[in-house]
Parts: structure tokens; C-alpha cells; sequence
């Protein structure tokens, strides 16, 4: 049963368990605009991602859109109250979504362009439909990527696809997407929603603390130097020992059954 939150008008966000777990989706809700963000959506986006980090409860993230897109991309600068820099503030909402502690799964249900690409490019994993394209089109309208794009992106693909993307405007389809790593899983628009909730429950299986520290062992190690990396990881480990969950697992393990894992 899902239990949605009140006070969106441009996306929704409910609950739902999983498992004996609990999970959040965040879904676009502009359907006509082919859900791009403009500054109403990137605050109620951020103001979601601070009450999902608040509750300790939820243990994993969706976020997607509704209707044939994604998102198109960010509604027009120019116009509005405040100076330009200042109106592309109040659109920035990557950084929100990277934010989040639990694992946070992208299920592209169509295009993601421009904006609505770097939005993407903040999850964790990425699935998308195959009749989904991806594309960043802002060199071609004179403007550069300002919403963690030209950071998270070659972080991912690697230097050489995400300057091809950059500074050609490339549409990637599903497929080309999955081989240059730009997305996990391709699947048929009919199958997607399936195989999302398939995915969320193989994620959800891992012990949440785990699955937390593996996440903030990988990302923030991105940034440092390997032995610093090595030291990260050695210290979350550690503290993985004194948990209930760390318990659990070895018992489950030598027991030959299914871990029941507390979060604790």
C-alpha cells in the first residue's frame, strides 16, 4: 500500500514497503511540460531529499517520471525575480539527490536531456526503457553544463564519451547507453516497472548499514587518493563489526539460511 505526502504540486512522493523494508519514490509530475524542472519542482525535489535523509526509516530511493519523459530538461532563465546566476540556483537540484544516504535508484521511463540528464546522473543506479534517449543539449543553446554534469559525467563513461556527449549534443539511445556505462539495465517500456521493483528488492536484500557505507565508501573515495580510499574503507568496516546486522549475517551464513537483518 502506498502512503503518499501532502504538499507537491509538481512531484509526488509516497511510501511503500518493500520487503520488510521501507522505500520512497519521487516521480516528476509534469507530464504536459514533459516534466521539466523549473523552480517550484527543484525546491519541492530538495525539500523531498531533506525529509527523506530525516527519516531513518527509509531505506531506499526511486525517482522517475511521468508520462512518455523523464524530463526534457529546465524550463527558461531569463524572466523572473533575481539575476540570472541567482534564477539558476533555485533550478539546481543534483546535488540535493547526491546527498541522500540510501542507495537511490534512477528509473528513466523516458528521455532525460539536458537537465534532466544531470538530475539522473546524481542516482546511484540508472535503469532506463529502450525507447528512452539521453542527451545533454546545452553547448548547442550557448550554455554549459551547471548541475554537476560535467563532473558526475566523466566520472562515469570517462573522459572521452562524456566530452563526445558535451560538445556534440550525441543522443544515446538505451542500448548505446548500457555499453558506454551511462546506464545499468535496459529494459522494454512494458517490463521496466517490473524489473525496477526486481531491482529495488535485490538492493533492499543487502544489510541497510552495509549498503549505506558501500555507498559512501565508493563516492566519496572517487575523491581521494588511494591510500585515503583504503583508509575509508577500512574504517567503515570497522564499524560495521559492532552492529546487530554484521551479527546477523555471519549467523545466517554459518546457519545456511536467509539473514533477517534489524538496520541496527
Amino acid at each position: 500500500m502506498k502512503e503518499f505526502a501532502t504538499g507537491y504540486s509538481r512531484i509526488s512522493l509516497w511510501y511503500e514497503s518493500i520487503g520488510d523494508w521501507k522505500a520512497a519514490t519521487i516521480s516528476l509530475t509534469r507530464p504536459d511540460s514533459r516534466n521539466c524542472i523549473d523552480e517550484t519542482m527543484a525546491e519541492e525535489i530538495r525539500e523531498a531529499c531533506r525529509r527523506l535523509n530525516e527519516d531513518e526509516e527509509c531505506r531506499l530511493v526511486t525517482v522517475t517520471g511521468t508520462g512518455d519523459f523523464f524530463s526534457a530538461g529546465r524550463t527558461r532563465v531569463d524572466g523572473g525575480e533575481g539575476s540570472p546566476a541567482e534564477r539558476m540556483e533555485r533550478l539546481k537540484v543534483a546535488d540535493s539527490l547526491a546527498s541522500l544516504l540510501m542507495p537511490v535508484l534512477i528509473v528513466l521511463n523516458g528521455d532525460a536531456l539536458g537537465h534532466g540528464l544531470e538530475l539522473a546522473l546524481a542516482g546511484d543506479l540508472r535503469i532506463c526503457s529502450e525507447a528512452a534517449h539521453l542527451a545533454l543539449w546545452e553547448p548547442g543553446q550557448s550554455a554549459v553544463l551547471w548541475d554537476g554534469g560535467t563532473q558526475r559525467l566523466p566520472r562515469l563513461v570517462g573522459t572521452a564519451w562524456a566530452l563526445d556527449m558535451a560538445l556534440t549534443g550525441r543522443n544515446l539511445n538505451g542500448t548505446e547507453a548500457l555499453r558506454i556505462g551511462l546506464v545499468n539495465r535496459v529494459f522494454s517500456t512494458s517490463e521496466l516497472e517490473t524489473a525496477a521493483r526486481d531491482l529495488a528488492e535485490q538492493v533492499l536484500a543487502a544489510a541497510p548499514i552495509a549498503a549505506r557505507y558501500a555507498k559512501e565508501a565508493v563516492k566519496k573515495g572517487m575523491d581521494l587518493s588511494l591510500d585515503q580510499g583504503l583508509r575509508l574503507e577500512a574504517d567503515l568496516s570497522v564499524i560495521l563489526l559492532s552492529t546487530d546486522d554484521r551479527s546477523e549475517g555471519l549467523a545466517s551464513f554459518k546457519e545456511r539460511r536467509q539473514p533477517r537483518f534489524t538496520g541496527m
